[in-house]
């Protein structure tokens, strides 16, 4: 086992304490700029038009360094990484970024004359005329009109101007007409919502709380597992023990459908917009009901489903006819959702209906119309709303306040108007009907088949396994027979061993019998035979378990092939795929030689509307590279030789990209690669590559064999405890039983934790720029495989504690809905801070065959919205906030008090924004009528406000 080493790369060089003030303050910006990324490059000087990345050999995480810096000066205008990608010449910079003239004398001239004027200085024209297209006749683009939207905002003499009326009205004189009338006074800005900080002895009481709740749930199970086996057992012949599992198994199925339903309408009543601080008994209600709503049988299950509908309705959600829902994570506040007919939200989505801001639960309305298609991997934040008709497509996210309005498309983060058309499915028949004979044929497979066989199973397994009867009948004493350890570990591993090979024989055997009922490119209807087809594909050939201990290895592209993906000829790397690929369906996705996917790839190559549902080929291009969390479309128009960045939305429409990188959400262009990453392509030479990946395959062997030691462990010791309350049962009955799952929670933990520090050998990562056939990165591979996953005290005190135990450096009061740290010791944590779900803290970066790592410094304060991404090398400070599904590039720096937001992150504006009017709940349901969803100023997001800030945010 390797152990952690030191950086290798050399201190960056010290910012000189002088820098020519005077320059900057007379206007020559661009001598000061040069000078900055003079002194980050080490170099006495930068000519002003040689490239950042081309010429001058920077990377992204010097010129990170270098927007921080240039941040820091007050007399210099603010720049961020896409001004960086948009302009790599200082020269270009510098004009790009100049300080916007003074406002002229008023001298009564019209607004066409200054909208004119301003247009001018951006085109670098001398004059334009007012009735000229500004795209077609002046040949302006999208980033050009967004200079001249900023600068214009700029001028107190003009009205505010988005992209939105460029689009709207592309002409001066079609842009003054509309805001020719004198701007209003600005509002007063929102002040900022935070929570006094909870005390740590009410964050104990409230973590106490949880405890109690959490072991009278497993008492309760206890009880009704204790009856059901007494019940069942007593059944006599084999029939008669089968009738009564599918009975057991279909009152426990609606108990547990039923009971956080109940315990919603108990608790919480119906959910209302409000404010709430966490470590408080209103949050503890809110827990309760969350973990219940979220836990329900009814989602592992019925997913996807009519069921799914129906179970949202029951608690609350207010959703039309015709409704397709995929998105597995559930909304908690759900009386606050809203959704019209025939709408379609497809998976990876989420929208809670809350969020975790400053020490405070928020809940507000999230209300989506009739006919809407809502893309994959989008994230709605509170009071957010989208009108009839209207298009969210994938990766994208509304931010608090945002509205989409009828009938238009949008995407990105913050989403912004589109043309680009993501409802390329033609309905299919799909009535009410075909969806309720769909649903029941659904729970009588459940109650009929799984349940009686996972009730079952384990049963028939303890009653043929030889002598195992009369040990269990022997009493206290069978713990001192050595026979007792051997008969647990003979069964751990008949359980361990016969699920893997079952599980690898159904991945690879019987989707491709389902598959011959699917034809691409070819309409079906949803919740139907075709439909069911589709679906067993997808559940049995994404298997977390195999890819998780395949991935980062030669052979994850056998396994992958197996199962049905095309991978042309491949180009072996040792780590082609990493440990987190899932897919539609695996028969119609090709991936070109010489391509490398570091994790997290998500491959939809299935289109889906409220009705119908396609399968087509998606194909992933020859030599490029795929960053974390990429949502792959069949309509990608993704060519050869291209690095994908991290959550970036892949363009669907326009030009075919190829020897370039793309980045954000929508997508921009970077370079496909800088001087840095070509630092170890000599190990890739035909001499070397062999030996070195001979090495690295005899590594990943032995890691993969610790990755099987350590689950058989966990199944040997959770046998142990099994079989020790079934030997105790007849004395104890429903105790010994919630004996066992307190004691399998326990050593699950103490295993876990120990394996992972164990590793590390009691140490601490240290940052990393090393090549993938460097030993350490083999090393830093086996971390990742043999990590521990604390999910399950999400949204409790004991997250912390957790985080603590594993590495992370955290302080007091942290607040942690589901986030993950997959570097733990390199992450520091401040006190009193707020971590929302699906949050990501990655402290690493692979690109190609380069692998980085650094620190992640988080203030005290600091709020790290829903499904927020941080990269390596990033520091946020006190009470910064980065909003939702926002990326936080490698090497940022948000200053304390700072709010960031977007794909990738940059600074909002302070744009004064009226807060959003609250409301109990939508005053009516979604119409069945043609009509618009109404959205009142008491029942959804304020409609000025909402304008407001998404002028602000664009």
């Amino acid at each position: 086992m390797g152990r952690p080493i030191e950086v290798r790369t050399a201190a960056p060089a010290a910012v000189p304490a002088v820098h020519d003030a005077q320059a900057a303050t007379t206007g020559d910006v661009q001598a000061v700029l040069a000078g900055l990324l003079a002194d980050l490059l080490g170099v006495e000087r930068v000519p002003a038009d040689s490239h950042f990345f081309e010429d001058l050999g920077a990377d992204s995480m010097v010129m990170a360094r270098f927007c921080a810096r240039v941040r820091k000066r007050p007399d210099l205008p603010a720049v961020s990484m896409r001004d960086v990608y948009q302009h790599p010449t200082v020269s270009g910079l510098a004009t790009a970024l100049a300080p916007v003239p003074a406002p002229r004398p008023p001298t009564g001239a019209p607004v066409e004359t200054e909208l004119a004027a301003v247009l001018a200085e951006v085109l670098h024209v001398d004059s334009v005329p007012v009735d000229s297209h500004v795209f077609d006749d002046l040949g302006a683009d999208s980033m050009v009109m967004a200079r001249f939207c900023a600068r214009v905002r700029k001028r107190p003499d003009l009205p505010s101007v988005s992209m939105r009326d460029v689009y709207a009205h592309p002409t001066v004189r079609g842009l003054a007409t509309v805001l020719g009338a004198p701007p209003p006074a600005p509002a007063p800005a929102a002040a900022p919502v935070a929570a006094a900080p909870a005390s740590t002895l009410r964050c104990g009481l409230v973590g106490s709380l949880q405890v109690l709740v959490f072991l009278g749930y497993l008492y309760a199970a206890a009880v009704v597992a204790d009856l059901g086996v007494d019940w069942i057992s007593g059944g006599g012949d084999l029939v008669s023990q089968y009738l009564r599992a599918v009975a057991f198994g279909a009152m426990t199925l609606g108990g547990t459908a039923i009971t956080p339903v109940v315990a919603k309408w108990v608790l919480i009543g119906r959910w209302r917009p409000q404010d709430f601080p966490v470590w408080s008994l209103a949050y503890v209600r809110f827990w309760v009901v969350k973990t219940l709503v979220r836990s329900s049988p009814l989602l592992l299950f019925f997913g996807g489903s009519p069921l799914h509908v129906l179970y949202l309705r029951a608690l609350g959600a207010r959703i039309g006819r015709g409704v397709t829902i995929l998105a597995k994570q559930v909304p908690v506040a759900t009386d606050l959702l809203t959704i019209g007919d025939d709408t379609v939200i497809r998976r990876e989505s989420a929208f809670p209906c809350y969020r975790a801001h400053a020490g405070l639960i928020q809940t507000g309305p999230v209300t989506i119309g009739r006919d809407v298609l809502v893309g994959e991997a989008t994230v709605l934040d509170i009071d957010t709303c989208i009108g009839d008709g209207a298009q969210l497509g994938l990766r994208s996210t509304l931010q608090r306040g945002q509205t989409v309005p009828a009938g238009e498309h949008w995407h990105g983060n913050p989403a912004q108007p589109t043309e680009v058309d993501y409802s390329v499915l033609p309905p299919a028949p799909c009535g009410t009907r075909r969806r309720a004979v769909y649903s029941l044929m659904q729970v009588l497979s459940v109650v009929l088949v799984t349940l009686p066989l996972g009730i079952g199973g384990i049963s028939v397994l303890l009653v043929l396994w030889p002598g195992i009867g009369t040990l269990l009948d022997a009493g206290p004493l069978a713990f001192t027979d050595p026979s007792f350890y051997l008969h647990a570990a003979g069964i751990s591993a008949v359980l361990f061993a016969g699920g893997l090979l079952l599980g690898l024989l159904a991945a690879t055997t019987v989707p491709r019998v389902l598959d011959l009922g699917i034809r691409p490119d070819r309409v079906y209807p949803l919740y139907g035979f075709h439909w069911a087809l589709h679906r067993g594909i997808s559940r049995l050939t994404n298997r977390k378990f195999l890819t998780g201990l395949l991935g980062d290895s030669s052979y994850i592209v056998h396994y992958l092939r197996w199962i049905g993906y095309d991978l042309s000829e491949v180009v072996q790397t040792g780590s082609n795929f990493g440990t987190n690929v899932t897919h539609e369906s695996p028969y119609h996705v090709t991936v070109g030689t010489g391509t490398m996917v570091a994790d997290g790839l998500t491959v939809v190559n299935a289109d889906f509307s409220a009705t119908s549902f396609r399968v087509s080929r998606a194909s992933i291009a020859p030599r490029s590279f795929l960053g974390n969390g990429i949502i792959y479309p069949p309509q990608s128009r993704m060519g050869e030789n291209c690095l994908l960045a991290t959550k970036v939305q892949l363009p669907i429409e326009g030009p075919v990209r190829e020897n370039v990188g793309l980045l954000g959400s929508p997508a921009f262009e970077i370079p496909r690669s800088v001087e840095r990453d070509s630092t170890f392509d000599h190990h890739s030479s035909a001499e070397e590559l062999p030996g070195r990946l001979a090495a690295k395959n005899r590594y990943n062997l032995r890691t993969m064999g610790l990755f099987l030691l350590l689950r058989w462990s966990s199944y040997l010791g959770i046998t142990l405890i099994g079989l020790a309350a079934a030997q105790l049962h007849h004395s104890m009955g429903a105790v010994s039983i919630f004996t066992a799952e307190v004691g399998a929670l326990l050593f699950t933990v103490v295993l876990g934790v120990l394996v992972e520090r164990a590793n590390l050998r009691f140490g601490r990562l240290r940052p990393q720029f090393c090549s993938i056939y460097d030993p350490y990165f083999w090393w830093h591979e086996r971390y990742w495989k043999l990590m521990w996953n604390p999910a399950l005290f999400n949204g409790t005190p004991m997250k912390g504690f957790m985080w603590r135990l594993v590495g992370v450096r955290v302080g007091r009061r942290l607040f942690d809905d589901g986030a993950d740290i997959p570097e733990r010791t390199l992450v520091t944590i401040g006190d009193d801070c707020t971590l929302n779900a699906l949050t990501w803290l990655q402290a690493h970066s692979q690109e190609d065959g380069a692998f980085k790592s650094d620190t992640i410094t988080l203030g005290s304060g600091v709020t790290l919205g829903p499904s927020a991404w941080t990269h390596y090398g990033v520091t946020l400070g006190d009470g910064a906030v980065l909003a939702a599904d926002s990326f936080l590039m490698k090497g940022e720096e948000i200053p304390p008090g700072g709010h960031w937001g977007g794909n990738p992150a940059r600074a909002l504006p302070e744009t004064p924004v009226a807060p959003p009017a609250r409301a109990d709940r939508p005053t009516a349901p979604p119409p069945r009528t043609g009509a618009p969803t109404p959205v009142s100023s008491s029942g959804g997001p304020h409609p000025a406000a909402a304008r407001a800030l998404t002028r602000a945010l664009q």
